[in-house]
């Protein structure tokens, strides 16, 4: 099973449409989706506080903006990988 990886927030609007967009998306179905809150680890606000919401698969990391499209051609290349 691939593993999905959301660094978010709360209070972002940003990254409540990224997880929507993700819901959305039939290529997600039957991945494993974490949502991790940067604000609650000092390494994961600095790695990625200015950039989220971020989404990572395996290596692979997709930072916001991201699209219907974006986000479906990000998921065919790091599932490529």
């Amino acid at each position: 099973m691939h593993r999905l990886i959301l660094y978010s927030t709360t209070a972002c609007t940003l990254c409540d449409q990224a997880l929507d967009l993700l819901f959305a998306t039939p290529a997600v179905a039957g991945m494993q989706l974490e949502v991790l809150d940067v604000a609650t680890d000092d390494t994961l606000m600095e790695h990625y506080g200015a950039r989220i919401p971020v989404l990572r698969l395996g290596e692979a990391e997709l930072a916001a903006p991201f699209d219907a499209k974006v986000l479906a051609d990000f998921l065919a290349s790091a599932l490529a990988q």
